[in-house]
C-alpha cells in the first residue's frame, strides 16, 4: 500500500469521525464494535446478528461517501469484513455509493468485495427502527 493511499484513508477516517459527532448523537458514524447499536432479529429479514468481529459503520444522509469508503476499505484490509448500517433512503444511498468507492480502492490492490444487504432492527433513544445492514466481505469468503 502506498503512503499516498494511507494518508488519504487516514484523512477520510478523520472526516468520518468528525461528521459522526455532528450528525446524529444517538446513532454515531464512528467505527465501533457491533455492540454499540444493539441488533435485534427482524422476522423474515435476515438473522440480525453482526458478523463475528465485524466493525459497524453507521452512515447518515450527510456522510461523505468517500470518507465512509476509506473507512470500509481500512476495515476490510484489517479484519476482512465490515458492516454498514443506514436508516432511510438518503443514508442508504450514501452507504451504497461508499461501497462502490471502497470496491475501487481495494481493486487497486487486487482485492474484490461483495455486499450482502439485509434488514435489521436497531434501538435508537429507546425506539425500535428498521435499518439497512450491508455486510461487506472479501469475495470468496
Amino acid at each position: 500500500m502506498s503512503a499516498k493511499h494511507s494518508i488519504k484513508e487516514a484523512a477520510m477516517a478523520y472526516q468520518l469521525d468528525r461528521f459522526s459527532n455532528e450528525e446524529q448523537p444517538s446513532m454515531t458514524n464512528e467505527v465501533a464494535p457491533a455492540s454499540v447499536a444493539p441488533a435485534h432479529p427482524h422476522p423474515h429479514r435476515g438473522d440480525g446478528k453482526p458478523h463475528s468481529n465485524a466493525e459497524v459503520l453507521k452512515v447518515s444522509t450527510r456522510s461523505r461517501p468517500s470518507a465512509v469508503a476509506g473507512a470500509i476499505a481500512g476495515v476490510i484490509r484489517e479484519v476482512g469484513h465490515a458492516e454498514v448500517q443506514s436508516i432511510g433512503a438518503g443514508a442508504t444511498n450514501q452507504a451504497i455509493k461508499a461501497v462502490a468507492i471502497a470496491r475501487s480502492y481495494l481493486q487497486e490492490e487486487g482485492v474484490d468485495i461483495v455486499c450482502v444487504p439485509s434488514f435489521i432492527d436497531v434501538s435508537i433513544d429507546d425506539e425500535e427502527r428498521t435499518a439497512i445492514r450491508l455486510l461487506i466481505k472479501k469475495h470468496g469468503e
